[in-house]
Order: structure tokens, then sequence, then C-alpha cells
């Protein structure tokens, strides 16, 4: 029987799936056959791995080929599988043993002269396979250290379609297992603040109830609205707000480099994403930019690839507003949910939303220059109701920012807190949070249901009236007071305090509601 069998694996959304590629050899004209569900990309397979085996020096197997990808019912895209295939034709034409072929699964894109070249999703089709029971991963040598993240995984870096068959032969000894180092430097913009340079806390002078505002939100993970004129810092407010968040444990670096794996954003000298991503879009970003987009596969967006991290939209009314509205339903779930005609994808969101925003178009509408503002009051209006209500309900801080005046600035010039300084009451204030939310599926005070808030950890009835005034009021929507009660909880945490008091249920008021005693 000329048939042989070996194992790839199908990424849809950040989740792999086990797929068995079999290649059956019979008499008849000579032709292969793609069976199982593939793309266009598959289908060019065809060609691919017949001119890789050929310039590698073996003998194409003159005879009917039918190449088969199980289960069939599975949506199969991109070029992945060339390797897997390639093997599996040599293997049923006895060219390597097959019984090598069992218990390996063999990932990469086959270059016309053999090369094996890198592909997208290694990360998690390897922790799928070793979840499977598969022991060894053959990967493209450039994905080598991203595969041996995955504890278990015995991997077998490969250069070329010749290399992978001396080894399967027993000629060649099986490549040194490439091991992925953290990065300890900045990893690229996209990690760190604007051009990958990360700016000092220190350096935003004038602004404290800025630095406040950011402080708190790194402490509970709180989404941000910022709203001022130019000059009032809050870009500089916002490439600041990664800095201060703590590094990620080894279960959310996973879980951000198995996004970045599928997007194509990963690094190739750093496979390890340990810090927390930031990503700053322009404003003409499209919906489908996102939160994803796809036919036959579909890539996580940009709400995606900030996970664990900053979100952040300046100029957030220039934006679309069904662009900012596409971001409602992850703010609240953490999770983005695409469905196409043949696949449907999921991806974790669980980031932090940072909007930034002038007061009207002309920007000149608050501050001492506000009797220079040359836009009518319904243009005012209608510039910030591009920002929707339903949306600013789900934004936890919202405060309005003026330009510094002078004495301000040297007032604060030497004296404000460096990055480090806040991050670390940040990190104690985090693992008071944590310490509190143990055993349960949350991680910070921002991702606490107001309902769990209200009935596990109830504030005393005394702490709680500002707030239930301002609800009575109408100021706050219910949804709103659970961000108030949220924020309280941060501001106890960073105070050291074992609940919230009547102090850091007005500064919480404050940050959500300003002038709200008024």
């Amino acid at each position: 029987m000329a048939l042989a069998r070996t194992q790839a694996v199908a990424v849809l959304g950040v989740e792999g799936h086990l797929v068995e590629v079999e290649a059956d050899l019979a008499n008849g004209l000579p032709r292969l056959t793609l069976v199982g569900l593939p793309d266009t990309a598959l289908h060019e397979a065809r060609d691919r791995i017949r001119a890789a085996v050929v310039n590698s020096g073996e003998q194409w197997p003159n005879r009917r080929i039918t190449i088969g990808l199980f289960p069939a019912t599975l949506p199969k895209a991109g070029s992945g599988f060339d390797l897997a295939m390639a093997i599996a034709v040599l293997g049923a034409a006895a060219v390597v043993p097959r019984a090598a072929l069992r218990g390996r699964l063999f990932l990469g894109e086959l270059a016309l002269d053999g090369r094996v070249r890198a592909v997208r999703g290694v990360l998690p089709a390897v922790l799928r396979a070793t979840l499977a029971g598969v022991a060894r991963v053959v990967v493209p040598a450039a994905n080598a250290a991203e595969a041996a993240l995955v504890p278990g995984a015995q991997v077998e870096p490969a250069e070329n379609l010749a290399g992978v068959l001396a080894m399967l032969r027993g000629v060649a000894p099986a490549p040194p297992r490439t091991m992925a180092l953290p990065c300890s430097g900045p990893q690229d913009a996209a990690y760190g603040g604007a051009d990958g340079v990360a700016g000092d806390l220190a350096e935003v002078v004038g602004q404290s109830r800025g630095r406040l505002a950011v402080e708190v939100a790194a402490a509970g993970g709180h989404h941000l609205y910022m709203q001022g004129p130019p000059g009032s810092g809050k870009t500089m407010l916002a490439d600041r707000l990664p800095g201060l968040l703590p590094e990620l444990d080894r279960g959310a670096s996973l879980e951000v480099t198995a996004v970045h794996s599928v997007a194509g954003q990963l690094p190739a000298d750093c496979p390890l994403i340990t810090r927390p991503p930031y990503r700053n879009p322009h404003h003409s970003a499209t919906p489908a930019a996102l939160v994803g987009s796809g036919g036959s596969v579909v890539r996580p967006g940009l709400a995606s690839q900030a996970h664990h991290g900053v979100l952040f939209l300046d100029e957030a009314p220039e934006f679309a507003r069904t662009s900012l509205d596409a971001l409602r339903q992850p703010m609240e779930s953490g999770v983005i949910e695409i469905a196409r005609a043949r696949v449907s994808a999921r991806f974790p969101a669980r980031f932090q939303l940072v909007l930034a925003a002038n007061p009207c178009p002309c920007a000149k509408a608050s501050g001492p220059r506000s009797a220079a503002c040359e836009c009518p009051s319904l243009v005012r209006r209608r510039y910030l109701a591009r920002l929707s209500g339903p949306l600013l309900d789900r934004i936890d801080i919202q405060v309005a920012l003026g330009v510094p005046s002078r004495a301000e600035l040297r007032a604060d010039a030497g004296r404000c807190e460096s990055t480090a300084e806040v991050a670390a009451r940040v990190a104690q204030a985090r693992r008071r949070a944590a310490q509190r939310l143990a055993g349960t599926p949350w991680r910070s005070n921002a991702q606490v249901p107001g309902p769990v808030l209200r009935r596990d950890w109830p504030l005393a009835r005394s702490a709680a009236v500002p707030a239930e005034r301002a609800l009575e009021r109408g100021l706050l929507t219910l949804r709103g007071l659970d961000r108030v009660l949220r924020l309280a909880w941060t501001f106890a945490d960073l105070a050291d305090r074992s609940e919230p008091g009547l102090e850091q249920v007005g500064a919480a008021l404050d940050l959500r509601l300003p002038g709200w005693a008024t």
C-alpha cells in the first residue's frame, strides 16, 4: 500500500486544530489531487512542493497522487501545510521510512529551492500538538525559538527540505532545540512608547490631575478618556501608561505572544513578549482593522493585538463612529468573535482603552484661548457626539485637562515622580487586588462585574452615600455607579486600605464626574 500519514495544525483564531495529512500513490495518469476543504494558497501548494522536492535532489513520484487533509469539514488555509504534504508524498513513495513520521508534526512553507520558510501561528499550533500528545515538532528554523516556548515540546528546526529528509532517514542528527529567551529591552514601537522610546512620567509637568488619572488607570486596569486642548499633555500621558503596567506573567505572555504570532507581528529576535503591548492606530482605522478581518483566514485586529496592554485612540472624535462603537462589546467581555461564511474565529481582547479628544474641531474651546474659538455651539456638540454615550459610559475615568500655566510648570519642575516610582506603587496596588481576587476569574478591579462587587465586597453605607446621591441626581447610570465602585477600590489599594472609605469614593467620583459636588 503506497500510503503515508503526517500531521499538521490548522489555526483558527488563536486556537489550533490537529490535521491529519494523508498521501496516496496509485496507478494512472500523473497528477496531484488535493482534498479536504483547502483554500487557494493550499491549491497552489501542489506546484510548490513538487518544485521543492525536485530541487532538493529527490525524484518526484510519476503517479497519480491524492493528498487528503482531515477532518475534511475543517477549513484549511495558508502555506503552513507545505512541509507536511511533501513529507507525506515522499513517505508514500518510500523515499523516507514511514515509521519516522509517527509522532511528528510538520509545519512550514516550502520555497521552490527547498528552503523551509517561516509561517504564522506556530505557538498556538505547537501548543495544540503537545496537548494532543505529539512529541516532536518540525518547524522552520526561524520559528524554532517561538515553538520552544511550549513546555514539553521537542522542537526540531528545519532549514530546508533536504535537511529534514536526512534527519528522517537517520543520516543526520536532529538539530539542537532552540530556547526562547524573554526580551530585556524595548520590544519595538508597538510594545513601548512612541517610536519605541519609553518616555518618563516625570517629563509631564504641570499636570498633576493627568498623572493621577494615568496612575489610577494603571493600578486598576481602567479605561481612560482625556479631553483637553493641544499642549495639555494627553498624548504624553497615554504614551507613558504602558511603562506603569507590571510585566506580564507567564500565562499572559503566552496569550499575547500567540495573538501576535497569528497576526504576523512577532519580532523575529524576540519570540516571547513580556511587556504589555501598546497600539496607537491612525484615526482612519476601519472597524475591520480594529476588531479583525479576513475571508478564509481571519487575522486579529488592533484591539486583540493590544490584549493585556493599551489601545490608544488619539483624536478620538476623528475616528468613524462605527469604528469606535465596534469596541463596545470587547470592552465588556474581553473577547472578539468574528463570523464569516466559511469560518469563525475567536480572539482575546482584554485591553485598556485610552481616548484623547480636543474640545472642538478648532481645539480652542477651553482654557484662556476659549474666546478665540471659531466653532458654533452646534459644531462643538456634533464633534463630541461622535463619542457615543454607551461608549463613554463604559470608560471608568473621564478627565478634562487644561494647558498648564507658567506657575504650574515652575512648581512641578524637578519635583514630578518618575515612571519607576509610580510603577512601584502600581505594582503594590495590583498585588493587593490580586490577593483580594484570588480564586476568581478576574485579575484587576476593572474586570470585576458590578453585581459581584456589590455582593462580595460591599462598601460601608456611609462611604457609599456620595455615589448613591449622584445616581439619584441622574449624574450616574447604574453602569456608571459600578465604575465608581471599581475606582474606589483602586484608590483603596493605592492607599493600602482594606476597603474604600468616604475619601476614596469621593476621589473616584472626581475622576468619573468632574465637578460632581457642585
